[in-house]
């Protein structure tokens, strides 16, 4: 197997099978991000999804400032695998961050290769999306979470 990041820590990958993962992992490639180095920018072309392994990410706005921080399990990005666009905020790492990228031209290939594995990892982010969208309208309409 491939050396890279244990692909069962991320909810978004939990599903696949231990194959899945590998064929996953054969994809992805590694980055380190010293403390204050920027990841990605708003506005940028979204074209990646994005696992943290370590580290903190903080993710900022122009539109409406800090927006929050990512860490260690979280994926970003998820949807800009199928969907053209710019990305929404900056990520910047707070402290020494190991992500690893899946590319859209990656998970094309995986589409390709493995179709279900692919399947799977756009059902996980959509119900996330999904999950997004619902907590959104609780907190615009007042409502408790998960109502």
């Amino acid at each position: 197997m491939s050396e890279g990041p244990e692909l069962k820590a991320f909810a978004l990958l939990a599903e696949l099978s231990e194959d899945e993962r590998e064929l996953v992992t054969d994809l992805l490639e590694r980055l380190e991000l010293d403390p204050g180095e920027q990841l990605f920018c708003e506005g940028q072309e979204a074209d990646s999804l994005v696992l943290i392994e370590s580290g903190t990410l903080d993710l900022t706005s122009a539109r409406v400032g800090a927006v929050g921080q990512a860490g260690a399990g979280d994926s970003l990005g998820a949807l800009s695998l199928v969907s053209v666009g710019p990305r929404e905020v900056t990520a910047v790492a707070s402290e020494a961050a190991r992500v690893w990228v899946l590319s859209r031209e990656s998970f094309r290939r995986l589409c390709e290769d493995a179709p279900r594995a692919a399947c799977r990892i756009l059902e996980a982010a959509l119900a996330d999306f999904a999950g997004a969208v619902r907590e959104s309208l609780d907190r615009f309409s007042g409502a408790p979470s998960g109502a």
